[in-house]
């Protein structure tokens, strides 16, 4: 490495980011990518360690110690060049990935993990001010016909890789822009939608075609004003189809109460929003200024519905949780190089909210059909002494009412649109994902393929980007008879 005492001699160093009283009052993002020196600093302190565990934490694999020693050098061409190799979209995933590489990093056995995300962060900024990030066309054609369906970023990242293989790739999307849960999952203030904008201009230049407004499915199931093609125009079309749509079946809540308005599920309120940003529509339908919020789920969607909440002037935003506190600190000896349980707050965390764990909502109420509180109940996790499993148990006399203005679920997602699959007669597995392996990636249709969310189900943007690779790998393979694609 380059400096061999540098994770002795110097600290974690966290990127800048405005209070969260400016921030607040727009949606733009917030956290500045580290300067040269500062990232040249981070870099300095990834150890000399033998085995990189982080290489194996990071789902696609990123050659972290070979950039963070050409960081290190300043030598930031090839430092991108080295994390273009395993990701398509360091942008993405150095926006809003959780950093998996960070909890497997060696000095995060005792220390503070090397800052990976933030370096990854630098040299992608770097690569695009530079102008280093350009189209890469393939210098000849196959002659082979590709339909990817869906343009989240295991389709974006499946369809590049294709592209640059030489074969003709359209990518469907029922969306009016292309970009799926990226565009219109992710809060601008995360991700600001130039920067996928800037990956289609260059996916366009290599020859990708996008078709939006496009509903892939039976014709009798299309939503009004969409073109519709079906599974049979595509299988006669094309010589290999990846579906690669999210996982947008979102988990409800079927309680009393649950039909009053002002309660929605969270991607609903997150999609609206960022039409507004994108000056799709004017005004979102779902607005909670001056409201009581409450949102029910603790993950990622749920964070973003309270730092949404909060810039749309809510009055007050409290998310419940029904599983316990996670602890302050994971007991590393025990989870390292593993992703581990604990507490996470996020920065619209810290932007003001209420959190509460091991809460079960129990009914919602209301007047004139709109709702105005719900009923919730303090629950224990115990382990049940014939099977061991945790089961969840109401505690007696903890019953709550809080005022709520608006309810949104954020859950989670339980499977895909299960009609599209259907449609293409495509075999799912038990929780309703196509079903496919990870060695070819085909599932039970003919010329057909899954990868991301549609296969593995609800995941990271990192995942998704590896899977849409993969795929491409296997794609290429099939059509081919060899790839020269990475796995």
């Amino acid at each position: 490495m380059g400096k061999i005492t540098g994770f002795m001699e110097l600290e974690r160093i966290t990127p800048v980011s405005e209070a969260p009283a400016v921030r607040t009052r727009h949606w733009k993002e917030f956290l500045s990518p580290l300067n040269s020196q500062l990232a040249g600093n981070q870099a300095a302190r990834c150890m000399d360690c033998g085995i990189p565990f982080c290489n194996n934490g990071c789902p696609v694999n990123n050659l972290i110690p070979d950039w963070n020693d050409l960081v290190y050098r300043q030598q930031w061409r090839p430092a991108l060049d080295t994390l273009h190799a395993t990701n398509n979209f360091p942008e993405f995933t150095g926006r809003v990935c959780p950093a998996p590489c960070e909890a497997a990093c060696t000095l995060n056995i005792n220390n503070d993990a090397v800052g990976i995300k933030s370096i990854e962060h630098a040299i992608i900024e770097r690569g695009w001010q530079e102008g280093w990030v350009r189209p890469e066309p393939a210098q000849r054609r196959t002659g082979k016909k590709v339909a990817v369906v869906g343009s989240g970023p295991a389709g974006l990242a499946c369809a590049q890789q294709l592209a640059r293989a030489g074969h003709s790739v359209t990518v469907f999307e029922k969306s009016s822009r292309i970009g799926g849960l990226l565009r219109y999952g992710i809060p601008d203030f995360k991700l600001e939608k130039v920067h996928i904008d800037r990956r289609l201009a260059q996916m366009e230049a290599e020859g990708v075609e996008f078709q939006p407004s496009t509903y892939v499915g039976s014709e009798s199931q299309a939503p009004d004003g969409l073109a519709v093609r079906t599974p049979a125009s595509l299988q006669a079309e094309f010589d290999a189809i990846v579906m690669s749509g999210g996982s947008e079946q979102p988990r409800d809540l079927p309680i009393p109460g649950r039909e009053l308005q002002g309660i929605h599920f969270a991607m609903d309120f997150l999609r609206q929003q960022n039409m507004v940003c994108s000056g799709d529509i004017r005004e979102s339908a779902i607005q909670v200024k001056g409201k009581h919020v409450i949102v029910i789920g603790g993950g990622d969607t749920g964070s973003d519905c309270v730092g949404t909440s909060i810039r749309q002037g809510a009055a007050s935003v409290t998310q419940f949780e029904v599983m316990p506190r996670p602890p302050e600190v994971e007991d590393k000896p025990l989870t390292w190089p593993y992703w581990p349980l604990r507490l996470r707050t996020s920065s619209s965390h810290e932007e003001g909210c209420e959190r509460d764990w091991c809460i079960s909502t129990k009914q919602f109420t209301g007047q004139k059909g709109k709702v105005q509180s719900l009923t919730a109940v303090r629950v224990e996790w115990v382990k049940d002494k014939t099977t061991g499993q945790m089961k969840m148990q109401e505690i007696e006399g903890s019953e709550m009412e809080l005022p709520a203005d608006a309810v949104f679920l954020a859950m989670g997602f339980v499977s895909p649109v299960q009609q599209v699959l259907k449609s293409f007669e495509i075999e799912t597995d038990a929780r309703g994902n196509a079903r496919a392996n990870t060695n070819d990636y085909r599932t039970s249709a003919d010329k057909v393929f899954a990868a991301g969310d549609m296969r593995r189900g609800q995941s990271l943007v990192v995942w998704a980007i590896r899977e849409g690779r993969q795929c491409a790998h296997a794609v290429d393979e099939w059509l081919m008879g060899e790839s020269v694609l990475p796995v």
